[in-house]
């Protein structure tokens, strides 16, 4: 299939890509290469095929969502660097906030 210099230099201008005439030749075959090879996916007899998200079946590898007892806040705190009313005590980040 091939591409022609205005639809190079069109998806050039899309990627904010300037390029040389010598560029503009290779990206025009190359494009059309990829073009082609896509034609013959299209071919391929994929009715009987369901479609995946995933080649291999994978299965949720996460634990069970369930309630358990969390640190202790004052121990917590007293690890920190510094802490103020209950909360960690950080530098601002944001200048102006």
């Amino acid at each position: 299939m091939a591409i022609d210099r205005a639809t190079v230099d069109h998806v050039a201008h899309l990627a904010r890509l300037a390029l040389t005439d010598q560029d503009r030749e290779r990206f025009a075959e190359q494009l059309g290469r990829i073009l082609e090879y896509c034609a013959r996916l299209n071919q391929l007899p994929l009715a009987d095929v369901p479609p995946t998200s995933h080649v291999i079946p994978i299965t949720n590898v996460l634990r069970d969502d369930t309630a358990t007892l969390s640190l202790d806040r004052d121990e917590v705190l007293t690890a920190a660097p510094a802490h103020e009313a209950g909360f960690f005590r950080v530098p601002k980040v944001l200048e102006g906030a």
